[in-house]
């Protein structure tokens, strides 16, 4: 095949991948209910030079091209179609440069989340974006979705975080964006374009990445409450009075009983939503105290702190088990992202549960309250069609009401293949249109992950 053949010019033996037991495992991510094609082959460059040539190869044959991370995405994104090449940048994973002085580290994207965070910590530095895959997703993947995480209410998401992008162009050229200063306002802002575009402008094969002073460890507060309107209403005293925690996340009943029966974790059966607030403060006792008085306030029926980081760790645990937790209920789910205005989280979480009802599904939803980013997860038995359909209805409807109540369809998982008809109804005929004209403008023949995001 002329493709293949072309490839072996350009690249090392084992940079290239055919066997089609081997190639399948590339052809898709962790989304359900979006289709994936067969790939004509899978590429693992080791260097920017690679992905040039590959890149040339197939603007020259016409082939469309999709670059992927580790994979962890929720939206298919990454999922190959027909007869493309498979480009996937988990090869590229060094760390090139952490600069204490300027606060950065440049890095390739292949390089693990985790794998970066730990680096800089041994600098005294602290990379915050932190997304529930940090043990595996790369931060290419980090970048291509504008991913967030636990610290976003305090921190902020990815976007912020990235100061420029050495990105490989449809065509094969190498663009330079954005700077490795504390600010610089030359030209477009071509970075931001860039993050959250999930591989259609380009392939990231640098970043240069902000980085900050590692905060104290956190302490952390468990809060009990009979309804989540009373959870709600204690996340909106909490923002509304100034406080800065570190994380503050609730989750629903459905999600407190699936984590006790895995974990037996002892949370009251009459608990209808726990919120978990965490400070990195130099006085975090006394934040926790403050924020405890406001929770009991708005009705907790039990409020926990935290005396010690490793209190803390417990506390948090039932958070962090809750997506296994909900995996056990049945044998797939569908995990949504839609972010509200905060003042709107208990309208979507009673919302939510209505949606559940109707549809005769288990729903849990867990959030990132101080950011208003809910995560309902949508449970359903793969095998059973009707129970599939239902499971999809209400995804939609899910998402349809987050729109209705002023929210984005997305806040940190990436439109992808599952909802791109959906985007089209956020952005509206005229932002449609602007896409359009932008994907244009860099990817003229259309070869980068086609299908995806519009």
């Amino acid at each position: 095949m002329d493709l293949i053949a072309r490839l072996r010019d350009a690249l090392p033996a084992e940079a290239i991948l055919t066997d089609p037991d081997v190639t399948g495992a590339y052809a898709h991510d962790m989304a359900s209910f979006c289709e994936a094609g067969t790939p004509a082959v899978v590429v693992l460059p080791r260097t920017v030079e690679q992905v040039q040539r590959v890149m040339r190869t197939a603007t020259a044959l016409r082939v469309p091209v999709v670059p992927q991370g580790a994979r962890t995405g929720l939206s298919g994104a990454a999922n190959a179609s027909d007869g493309c090449i498979v480009l996937s940048l988990v090869k590229m994973d060094r760390i090139i440069e952490i600069n204490p002085v300027d606060r950065i580290a440049v890095v390739e994207p292949g390089v693990v989340n985790a794998a970066l965070s730990r680096a800089v910590n041994e600098h005294g530095l602290y990379y915050p974006p932190d997304p529930s895959s940090w043990e595996e997703c790369s931060i290419g993947g980090n970048i291509g979705t504008a991913s967030g995480g636990l610290c976003c209410v305090k921190y902020g998401v990815t976007a912020e975080y990235v100061l420029g992008l050495d990105v490989v162009l449809a065509d094969g050229r190498l663009l330079t964006t954005g700077r490795r200063t504390a600010k610089g306002v030359a030209g477009y802002d071509l970075t931001r374009l860039f993050v959250g575009s999930e591989g259609s402008l380009g392939i990231v094969v640098r970043a240069v990445l902000a980085l900050k002073p590692e905060p104290p460890q956190q302490l952390a507060l468990a809060a009990e409450f009979p309804s989540t309107a009373a959870a709600c209403d204690a996340v909106c005293e909490i923002m509304a009075r100034g406080h800065a925690p570190s994380l503050l996340e609730l989750m629903d009943r459905t999600s407190i009983r699936a984590v006790n029966a895995m974990a037996q974790m002892g949370l009251p059966d009459s608990t209808e939503a726990l919120l978990l607030a965490a400070f990195d403060t130099p006085e975090p006792a006394a934040d926790l105290a403050a924020v405890g008085a406001l929770c009991e306030a708005a009705g907790a029926t039990e409020v926990v702190p935290a005396e010690t980081p490793a209190e803390s760790d417990l506390l948090l645990q039932a958070r962090r088990l809750t997506l296994t937790a909900l995996e056990r209920v049945k044998s797939a789910t569908m995990i949504d992202d839609v972010c509200v205005p905060r003042s709107q989280l208990a309208a979507m979480l009673d919302g939510t549960a209505a949606i559940a009802e109707k549809y005769d599904l288990t729903i849990g939803v867990c959030a990132h309250a101080g950011d208003g980013n809910t995560h309902p997860t949508v449970c359903f038995d793969a095998n059973d069609p009707d129970e599939s359909r239902r499971a999809r209805e209400s995804f939609d409807e899910i998402m349809a009401l987050g729109l209705e109540l002023g929210g984005t369809i997305t806040g940190e998982h990436g439109v992808g293949v599952l909802k791109k008809e959906w985007l089209a109804r956020e952005l509206g005929p005229v932002g449609l249109e602007m896409h359009r004209g932008i994907k244009a403008v860099f990817d003229p023949l259309g070869l980068l992950n086609p299908g995806k995001v519009f």
